[in-house]
């Protein structure tokens, strides 16, 4: 299992790139360093993806997020910065090096399907193979696999042009999975796609996430679907990361106004769950609410609750059992032991508008949580 690792990673582009990063790290804004003729891609970017993780890079055009990825497997050099996989220093490798880490360990589906269209489609799945100097037979096997696996099965013999989009996206998909490299790396994969196909796109997936367990850094402009396929998501502003968490640190405790204004369209209901919004149980029975006179034990609250959820039940099932009961919904852990509690009027709060880190902070009622670490438009919400 195989982990990735971003420090400090700056990309400059236009003279003198080394000074500029020294501009920056000295307080120069990007504005600054443009009246000079110089582009600061990407602006001290660092983040860790644990093995078998989706990543997710969220962000307008030009925030930085594509230049990012490329860094990622060094099709660009970073100007200041590391890259580490698997505990290797992939920006201090030489050339041939870099190219065999890329070729045995490095996958990438790109936006556009980039297939062959003179070779079928079984030839295109085991291309990534055939420049590894796998013999043809084995890496047939591994394609057939593969195409399988991306749900393609009986069209090894079709041409691309035989296919629809999302059936060539498969391909490409199958490609980078033939291959069997720890990293993925998704730049707009599904972004060309109609709606309906990227979303069972985003399922198929999903769907593999859990049997292969890769490590994947999946980047997109589309804040729903970053939340539904992100472990964690970072979402990038002029350069820069301003914000890393799960979509529901997102969501309840955006780091600032900029980041509030992306989630203000998203269906929190579908997003949240029962374990992001639930309080503690001592402080959502407390003396104000009246509840401790009748819920002195946890036994008691199961015994009163309208329903007993999981942490991970998405909120828009507990409408229903908050809407018939005064009590709060109980929320159990993978023991089958209280962990929390979602009173009818937290369960309103949150899908309210979006706090700021500092106001979540002081939100009565509110369960202790991590804090999130640390533009021209709207990024679109439709997935």
């Amino acid at each position: 299992m195989s982990r990735l690792q971003a420090e400090h990673l700056y990309k400059v582009f236009g003279r003198r790139p080394d000074d500029a990063v020294r501009r920056l790290e000295g307080g120069a804004s990007r504005e600054e360093l443009r009246a000079d003729g110089t582009t600061a891609a990407v602006v001290d970017a660092s983040f860790t993806v644990e093995a078998g993780q989706i990543f997710v890079v969220m962000g307008l055009s030009g925030s930085g997020k594509s230049t990012l990825l490329r860094m990622l497997n060094g099709l660009l050099e970073p100007t200041a910065g590391r890259v580490l996989f698997d505990d290797q220093d992939l920006t201090a490798l030489s050339p041939k090096d870099l190219r065999s880490v890329r070729a045995q360990k490095i996958s990438m589906v790109f936006q556009h399907f980039a297939l062959f269209p003179h070779r079928s489609v079984l030839e295109n799945a085991a291309y990534g193979l055939e420049v590894q100097g796998i013999p043809r037979e084995e890496r047939m096997k591994r394609a057939t696999e593969a195409l399988e696996l991306a749900g393609l099965k009986g069209w090894e013999k079709s041409w691309p042009d035989e296919l629809s989009g999302g059936m060539q996206q498969r391909v490409g998909l199958a490609r980078a999975l033939a291959t069997d490299a720890d990293l993925l790396l998704m730049d707009e994969s599904f972004s060309a796609l109609d709606p309906l196909i990227r979303r069972d796109m985003q399922d198929q997936l999903l769907e593999l996430q859990k049997r292969l367990k890769k490590t994947i850094v999946f980047i997109t402009h589309d804040l729903n679907e970053a939340m539904r396929l992100g472990d964690n998501i970072a979402v990038m502003r002029d350069g820069e990361i301003v914000q890393i968490g799960t979509a529901e640190d997102i969501l309840v405790t955006p780091a600032n106004d900029y980041v509030a204004s992306f989630t203000q369209d998203v269906d929190r209901s579908r997003v949240l769950t029962a374990g992001a919004i639930m309080a503690d149980v001592e402080t959502a029975l407390g003396a104000k609410t009246g509840l401790s006179k009748v819920l002195r034990t946890d036994q008691d609250v199961f015994d009163a609750a309208p329903a007993t959820v999981s942490a991970d039940t998405p909120i828009i099932e507990l409408f229903t059992p908050c809407s018939t009961s005064d009590q709060p919904v109980a929320v159990i852990g993978e023991d089958g032991a209280l962990i929390g509690v979602v009173p009818r009027a937290r369960l309103l709060a949150v899908l309210g508008e979006p706090m700021l880190e500092n106001e979540a902070s002081h939100a009565p009622g509110d369960a202790p949580r991590d804090e999130a670490e640390s533009d021209e438009g709207k990024v679109t919400a439709g997935a």
